[in-house]
């Protein structure tokens, strides 16, 4: 059960260190009501983390340039990281260095079939291998089974595409309901051929979401935003008996965890010596059609 070393790892959640963190989560905060998070926090779920690395960085002359950097330091070879509009530094980044950095975007079903094309757009621009969605973030609040998302999961199955979708308590101070588990079972009954990956953990549903991937083929798991001690027991339990091809590597530098923290962490994880390759690094380069 040891943590390899020399693996490659690829991270589906990375990101890099921003100088205007209020107008980058604009788009969640612009529906929260308490007062700490409009007058506080730089972060909409800064209570959860004890030490944003993100502020540590937000003066980065070359925010690509320390992302990168982290990401030799820890041995990840690739990152998954959100295009957002031509300024974004993942646009520069997945161009500088096209082998190190794959492209995802954010899908918004209260765009309708504008929200669709825009997809479309930016798998040929910039050669997406995902697209993300928060469901507790869009405004209003789109549920994860909502016929508003039935175009996107068309236009993923279309294309091919993987979708990473929040699931779970979302860290913001807003309502859950759109992101409770269970509403996965029906998107998978109507999509069957869909790449689902959970991401921010599907509690205080895992359990469930591990019953769900035991039905589904194309349910997965991420790990994002969650420090590797704190992963669910059911999650590990799971990797390591009927789900090791299922629970896929995320972190969440530098928008609330450090690199140094998630693999200083990791070896105490109790993964089995075979499970290791497929979590860092084999499911995920599937996923993403990496191989």
């Amino acid at each position: 059960m040891t943590m390899p070393s020399g693996i490659g790892i690829v991270d589906t959640m990375i990101d890099f260190p921003r100088a205007d963190t209020k107008s980058q989560y604009s788009f969640i905060t612009r529906q929260t009501k308490d007062r700490q998070t409009a007058e506080e926090f730089s972060h909409p779920a800064q209570y959860m983390f004890k030490d944003l690395p993100r502020e540590k960085l937000r003066d980065s002359r070359d925010p690509v340039a320390v992302s990168l950097e982290e990401m030799d330091r820890w041995g990840v070879e690739i990152g998954l990281v959100g295009i957002g509009g031509r300024e974004s530094p993942a646009i520069e980044a997945i161009t500088r260095y096209p082998d190190r950095f794959v492209a995802s975007a954010q899908v918004d079903p209260n765009k309708g079939m504008e929200g669709t094309r825009q997809m479309v757009r930016s798998f040929e621009e910039y050669g997406v291998r995902a697209f993300t969605c928060f469901p507790a973030g869009t405004f209003p609040q789109v549920p994860i089974n909502d016929k508003k998302m039935y175009p996107i999961y068309a236009k993923c199955v279309e294309l091919e595409v993987p979708i990473f979708c929040c699931a779970g308590v979302p860290g913001p101070r807003v309502p859950m309901d759109s992101q409770r588990v269970e509403l996965i079972d029906e998107v998978m009954y109507d999509f069957p051929d869909l790449i689902f990956v959970t991401r921010h953990g599907c509690e205080p549903w895992t359990d469930l979401a591990v019953k769900l991937m035991l039905k589904w083929p194309g349910l997965h798991y991420s790990t994002s935003a969650f420090a590797p001690k704190y992963y669910p027991a059911p999650i590990v339990d799971y990797a390591n008996t009927r789900g090791a091809d299922k629970v896929i590597y995320g972190g969440y530098f530098p928008m609330g965890l450090s690199l140094e923290r998630i693999m200083r962490e990791m070896p105490a994880v109790g993964f089995k010596d075979e499970v290791w390759p497929k979590f860092l690094r084999d499911n995920a380069m599937r996923v993403l059609k990496l191989s």
